[in-house]
């Protein structure tokens, strides 16, 4: 085989491992544009090593990914953007082969906007033991391989993780109906655009939360909680007036989607998808809405939209 050839057949062996590579770097970083990146980068080291002398590709390549991640979330820039209150995890619109391995719902768990969020609580190697454990079942010897680190380390660091994930375990019942889920959250958006706030109320559990990263416009995530003040900021900001519809460019349809395996609504203009907003449901209630509107956390999203088939909109006009 000519080096032309060569090189076409190692290429294609880098690309049927892409898309098990953008999951994993996504799983660790929560942002579909660094998880790219981070795959690119892979790609140049592929390139550049002496792949005569890679015995398991897939292996290599699962360490270099890692590890640039690692990199990432080490980075002065990370620390800055992540600990001063304003990162959010991309979402992700349900069949995006970035959210990976989905046959388990450890796996389905592990990029739920919830687990994504409290992953930031997590050492940087914490992190990687957890996800490539959980999501990817590496035995811990392979992990130690792949972290430069002991099979004993490993086993210590996703005891820390576990043990910080099963607290918001606690807080969330599991997996949820679809239909009973989807029930919710349109029996919430026809409380909040109604402006009806006792009904607002009766559908929020005690302890519900609300973030937003105020499309991008705050400083830091805004945050809500007491199902009274998530009411009341709910009802302001999904009643629609004419000043919202000016500044949206016109009057969005609200579609009914899933977003990283949560039940959410997006506000869609045209093709551009101007805002997302996530919920956490228990069986009958709301336990946390997440809203997305800051144009740069929506471009992926708006990307796989335009290939969608969406069903009839909850709301033609809103």
């Amino acid at each position: 085989m000519d080096s032309m050839g060569v090189d076409r057949f190692d290429t294609s062996r880098f690309e049927a491992s892409r898309n098990r590579l953008a999951s994993l770097a996504y799983r660790l970083l929560g942002s579909a544009a660094d998880a790219q990146d981070a795959v690119q980068d892979a790609f140049l080291h592929w390139q550049a090593a002496d792949r005569r002398q890679i015995k398991v590709p897939e292996a290599w390549l699962t360490k270099v990914v890692t590890n640039l991640c690692l990199d990432r979330l080490r980075s002065a820039q990370a620390r800055r953007e992540r600990t001063a209150g304003a990162w959010f995890p991309e979402l992700l619109l349900d069949g995006d082969p970035m959210l990976g391995p989905a046959d388990t719902f450890e796996q389905r768990e592990l990029v739920s906007l919830a687990i994504l969020t409290v992953m930031e609580r997590l050492s940087p190697v914490e992190r990687a033991v957890y996800i490539l454990r959980e999501a990817f079942s590496y035995g811990h010897a392979e992990i130690a391989e792949i972290l430069d680190t002991t099979e004993s380390a490993s086993q210590q660091h996703l005891h820390r993780a576990r043990t910080r994930v099963t607290v918001t375990r606690r807080r969330s019942s599991g997996e949820v109906d679809p239909a009973s889920a989807r029930r919710i959250v349109a029996e919430f958006l026809t409380a909040a655009t109604s402006g009806r706030t006792e009904r607002l109320v009766a559908l929020l559990t005690d302890d519900v939360i609300a973030l937003s990263d105020g499309a991008g416009l705050a400083e830091k995530l805004l945050r809500y909680d007491t199902p009274q003040r998530v009411a009341a900021v709910m009802r302001g900001g999904f009643k629609p007036t004419p000043a919202k519809r000016r500044l949206a460019g016109g009057a969005p349809a609200i579609h009914y989607a899933l977003v990283n395996g949560a039940p959410a609504i997006l506000f869609v203009l045209g093709d551009q998808v101007l805002g997302a907003v996530a919920f956490e449901v228990t069986e009958d209630k709301v336990a946390a809405v997440r809203g997305i509107a800051a144009p740069a956390r929506l471009v992926r999203l708006t990307k796989a939209w335009r290939q969608y088939e969406p069903e009839t909109p909850l709301i033609a006009q809103w």
